[in-house]
């Protein structure tokens, strides 16, 4: 245990004021290739006919199975602190559009 914790490395990592303020986003498109994942985070605004891709972020398959543990990991600390978390697979939609970039496709 000791020595593992002697192995472990110190990351310091900058987030600028900008940076800081984050991006809006209500909507995730994910597509992969056998050597990436790519996640574009989207912001889909009512009555606009076009939705922008506000980030686009490019992973390895790797730090993509990562990045699905620490998400169950916050997703179940949060419903702890807060209770369940409503799913709008549980409800009936209330909007469908037909989004494609081309490639793979995938979802969120």
């Amino acid at each position: 245990m000791k020595e593992d914790k002697e192995n472990e490395q110190q990351i310091n990592v900058e987030l600028s004021e900008e940076m800081a303020e984050g991006v809006y986003s209500n909507l995730a498109m994910i597509a992969h290739s056998n050597s990436e994942f790519i996640l574009d985070f989207i912001r889909l605004m009512p009555g606009v006919p076009r939705a922008k891709v506000k980030a686009r972020i490019i992973i390895t398959p790797e730090h993509a199975k990562r990045l699905i543990a620490a998400l169950m990991d916050n997703i179940q600390k949060y419903e702890d602190q807060y209770g369940p978390i409503q799913s709008s697979q549980d409800s009936e939609p209330t909007f469908n559009f037909p989004i494609s970039f081309g490639g793979p496709g995938g979802e969120a």
